[in-house]
């Protein structure tokens, strides 16, 4: 057997330094990866989310009111929640939820929305979810690690255009308004099943903190994110200033 030439001893070296540069990185060097990894994840699903939100707003006479906007608690959007079904269904999707503070809307808190059906059915869709918490109830739910809408909190299909009356019972009683948009229709739907739980890896990656912690105090996020993760509480402010409220 020949030696081996030196240009291949070489090589191997090199190699195998390489592999112990790439494996030996250390926990906190990985960690921070999976972190910046978790932030951007996060602040691209605060612009779809915005970019939901603006969708529906577009058009006046179909949008949802601003003054029920104003008089929200907190506004949750689940853009693309996915739906299958095959005898058993089922639908899931993420989303962000921000409040309504004295300085105007928070940073988001992230959450996942799920659910499930039996029965004959088979095919599938994607809808934009949007859900409006109107008293300090509906919020405190979104702190629990699962809080089904229409078990634990009541929730109604929500009006929409100009003219939506805002003195009808649904609305002064419902916890909950929502709304969702799919295929371009959209509409007020009643919105019963699906579960939301918080979507923590994200939370802690990009505040540190988890929903319940946040949600439980929204000045602790106000102005606290940068990028990307400002585009939906930014989306909710341009429709809900007083400055630029039309109705």
């Amino acid at each position: 057997m020949k030696p081996a030439s030196t240009h291949t001893l070489f090589v191997a070296a090199a190699a195998l330094a390489a592999t112990i540069v790439a494996t030996g990185r250390s926990p906190q060097a990985r960690s921070n990866d999976a972190d910046e990894k978790l932030v951007k994840n996060a602040a691209e699903q605060s612009a779809r989310a915005a970019k939901a939100f603006e969708a529906i707003m577009q058009v006046p006479d179909k949008a949802i009111p601003r003054n029920l906007l104003a008089r929200a608690k907190a506004i949750a959007v689940f853009p693309r929640v996915i739906k299958v079904a095959l005898t058993v269904g089922g639908e899931g999707g993420r989303g962000v939820v921000s409040q309504h503070t004295s300085t105007g809307w928070a940073n988001p808190v992230f959450l996942r929305a799920g659910g499930g059906s039996v029965g004959p059915q088979i095919g599938a869709s994607s809808t934009d979810f949007f859900l409006l918490l109107m008293n300090d109830e509906s919020v405190e739910g979104l702190m629990k690690d699962k809080f089904e809408l229409g078990g634990e909190a009541g929730v109604a299909a929500g009006p929409v255009g100009r003219n939506a009356g805002a003195g009808t019972d649904a609305l002064m009683h419902a916890e909950i308004l929502s709304y969702s948009r799919s295929r371009g229709l959209f509409a007020g739907v009643n919105v019963k099943g699906i579960v939301l739980r918080p979507e923590d890896d994200l939370n802690m990656a990009v505040y540190h903190k988890t929903a319940r912690e946040l949600l439980s105090d929204p000045a602790s996020v106000a102005g606290s994110a940068d990028g990307g993760l400002t585009a939906f509480p930014q989306a909710l402010g341009r429709y809900t200033d007083k400055s630029s409220d039309d109705q």
